[in-house]
């Protein structure tokens, strides 16, 4: 079943030339890609239309058994909260600590304090920051900062989890760990697509790519791992 259809997609921005073109594809429930290209390719674009950040200039998304141009409004809030992300500047809340952080989208939800109190102590133990429940962003490590972010985002067990280079500015041990999160979340139903320059990490894991080149899509199988 397809989570996600993208059927002719072309994007502008203003009046200038297409920054994406004729972008089709399918994202199977419970898939696992990395979207990959050169700087400029409209990675961000493609990302900015998976999270419903931006509307296409023509062609139809379908998303989540919905197609996008039909969805109301005031609807669109319900239908994003499914969808995990997680930014390249993880645009955490400095002032709150780690753990408001990551309980803000229960908070939004209206979710019980009991029931938040016990889902994010979970999670938080779950991504190695038990003990740095009450630290505020500025106090941590990058690394510490992007599983916050992380956390924030899978929370609410999303169907999609988006994640824009979330290995752009750690080490590659921190990096390999994060991608391996990832991973579990996915065996447990989420769809994940990465956005990454790290060919390393793109080798390393041989999931699915869907490679962006001068605005135009080319889906990759997954690679078939070598017997040892």
């Amino acid at each position: 079943m397809a989570l996600v259809r993208f059927s002719n997609i072309g994007l502008r921005y203003s009046t200038g030339a297409e920054v994406l073109h004729d972008i089709n594809f399918e994202l199977e429930a419970g898939s696992f890609h990395f979207l990959t290209g050169p700087s400029g390719a409209g990675k961000t674009s493609l990302m900015k239309l998976l999270y419903v950040g931006q509307k296409p200039t023509r062609g139809t998304i379908s998303m989540l058994g919905r197609e996008l141009a039909t969805v109301p409004r005031k609807a669109l809030p319900e239908l994003r909260r499914q969808i995990g992300v997680v930014f390249q500047d993880f645009r955490l809340l400095n002032h709150l600590s780690a753990f408001d952080n990551v309980a803000l989208p229960l908070r939004v939800g209206g979710l019980s304090e009991k029931d938040i109190k016990k889902n994010v102590t979970e999670l938080l133990g779950w991504v190695g920051l038990g003990e740095k429940m009450a630290s505020r962003p500025p106090t941590l490590s990058g690394g510490e900062q992007q599983r916050i972010a992380i956390a924030r985002a899978i929370i609410n067990r999303p169907k999609l989890l988006l994640a824009d280079e979330p290995t752009g500015n750690i080490d590659e041990s921190i990096g390999i760990k994060l991608l391996t999160l990832f991973e579990e979340l996915n065996k447990h139903g989420t769809t994940v697509v990465i956005a990454t320059h790290n060919e390393t990490l793109v080798k390393r894991f041989p999931h699915a790519q869907m490679h962006l080149e001068n605005g135009m899509l080319d889906v990759r199988p997954k690679k078939q791992m070598k017997a040892a």
